[in-house]
């Protein structure tokens, strides 16, 4: 093992952040310089403080099965390049979840039965960044090609895990993205702030050069229908997300002013990218009020901040959550606790228990928002007499989640639904469409992206034995598959 007494001597130590006031003059990553870089000097320590227990319980909170005892291990060993073999033995895209993963594996991790679990993202992101730095991440084409072509619709984590490891297996892989670039949301859904496009434009030049075929600026359903590609191709992947914004039917949604996350985010994280966008929604001189407390609407926040708001006002209808682990959500289970955001450290205000009544406006545009206060019982809100009020607000953002795929994808297809809207899939990820195989947040429904590039990657396995007759690639989930929840 590493350290042995690392978890007792050892305080747990994250990268440090630029300060706030800076970052929000910018659009680069919160971190002081490159995670990666930041993190050489601590990140030894930082591995030490792993037990490497009898039963790594971080693997269980990990859908990728992620090898963490090991690579920290190595780590603390200053074996770098064996560190980063075996962090990419489970996991295509490490510098990714590093970022953007909430960390489950955290939560599951025995140190954090009764102390400060150890800095498992911290270690992952670092030691992929250096093996960038250190050119150690170079391109794994196939030795033989097997004659079998796959298309992969989304490019996404989900559809990009798959059609890495496909790639790798030999199959000539497409990978059609309508967007001008390949990514999906990691592209123009996630900020800079949170992830630099330099780091998913690497990843990219990688698959490339192991012979992954990019089709972007290609709208399936539009462009190329799904019956040429199911002609054209031998098996097709349908990674293509959870994409319908969830809305409200409340009185005013007609004003303009309200909006989707998304159509709000996207625009704007072109933007900071360089780029002219026509007609972009900005926040800046405005009173902005996001409707959702999650990760989107954390994105939404620090958006609008850097854009210049005069305040952002973020509503949330469940209970403020405790800052420590319930009761009756035990390790090694992924507790609702009070989370902040690099975003909500940066300003805005959290507000609890409220739920919209209306929307108010004046010429056609909005100008206020009618809350109340809300007991939130069984998924249901009853209202707080006497708690009803207004607050101004000349932009309203949409951040209450995705409801599923979109629906003339599905119909491209031919594909049968469950009972959530989601694509159906059996155990081999297979739908109901001979030849296609759905992964990712599209079959799942809405959830993290550790599970997207688990999917994919599991999916691939499937994929490659239905065309091959086996496959060696691995299996990490299945689709009935959940976390520990209670």
């Amino acid at each position: 093992m590493a350290d042995p007494r690392g978890f007792i001597t050892t305080p747990r130590q994250e990268a440090p952040k630029r300060p706030v006031e800076e970052r929000l003059q910018d659009w680069q990553e919160v971190y002081e310089g490159s995670p990666g870089k930041v993190l050489l000097p601590i990140i030894g320590d930082q591995a030490g403080r792993c037990m490497d227990c009898g039963i790594p319980f971080c693997h269980t909170g990990c859908p990728l099965g992620n090898l963490i005892p090991e690579w920290n291990d190595l780590v603390w060993h200053d074996d770098w390049a064996g560190a980063l073999d075996r962090l990419h033995a489970t996991n295509n895209f490490p510098e990714f979840t590093g970022r953007l993963c909430p960390a489950p594996c955290e939560t599951a991790c025995v140190v954090a039965i009764n102390r400060d679990a150890v800095t498992i993202k911290n270690v992952e992101v670092a030691i992929i960044d250096k093996g960038f730095a250190d050119r150690r991440v170079v391109p794994q084409p196939a030795d033989w090609h097997t004659g079998h072509t796959v298309a992969v619709v989304g490019s996404g984590p989900a559809g990009l895990a798959a059609a890495q490891q496909l790639t790798r297996a030999g199959h000539t892989v497409a990978v059609f993205e309508r967007d001008d670039a390949p990514g999906g949301l990691l592209r123009y859904g996630i900020p800079e702030f949170k992830m630099e496009k330099v780091v998913l434009d690497r990843r990219i030049r990688q698959m490339k050069d192991e012979g992954t075929n990019f089709r972007c600026n290609v709208d399936v359903g539009r462009t190329v229908t799904g019956r040429q590609l199911r002609d054209r191709y031998d098996a097709v992947v349908l990674a293509t997300g959870a994409t319908v914004p969830r809305d409200v039917a409340l009185p005013g949604r007609d004003l303009d002013g309200i909006m989707f996350a998304m159509d709000y985010l996207v625009p704007s994280n072109r933007a900071s990218l360089g780029e002219t966008v026509d007609g972009q929604v900005t926040a800046e001189g405005k009173h902005v009020v996001i409707i959702g407390g999650g990760d989107t609407g954390a994105d939404c926040l620090g958006t609008a901040l850097r854009q210049g708001a005069l305040s952002v006002t973020q509503l949330d209808h469940n209970v403020e959550p405790p800052t420590d682990r319930p009761e009756h959500e035990p390790w090694p289970m992924y507790p609702k606790v009070f989370r902040i955001s690099s975003a909500n450290e940066e300003g805005g205000e959290r507000v609890h228990k409220a739920s919209t009544v209306e929307f108010t406006g004046e010429d056609g545009v909005v100008t206020g928002l009618k809350l109340v206060d809300v007991v939130r019982e069984n998924r249901v809100n009853t209202p707080v007499e006497g708690t009803e009020r207004t607050i101004p607000c000349d932009l309203v953002l949409l951040a209450m989640g995705y409801t599923g795929p979109e629906p003339e994808i599905l119909e491209q297809f031919g594909v049968e639904l469950d009972d959530r809207g989601m694509i159906a899939r059996g155990q081999d990820f297979a739908t109901s469409a001979d030849g296609v195989y759905a992964c990712g947040d599209a079959g799942r429904g809405q959830s993290l992206i550790v599970w997207a590039i688990a999917e994919g990657r599991a999916c691939a396995a499937e994929v490659d034995a239905h065309l091959s007759g086996s496959t060696k690639l691995p299996r990490p989930v299945r689709p009935a598959d959940t976390a520990i929840v209670v």
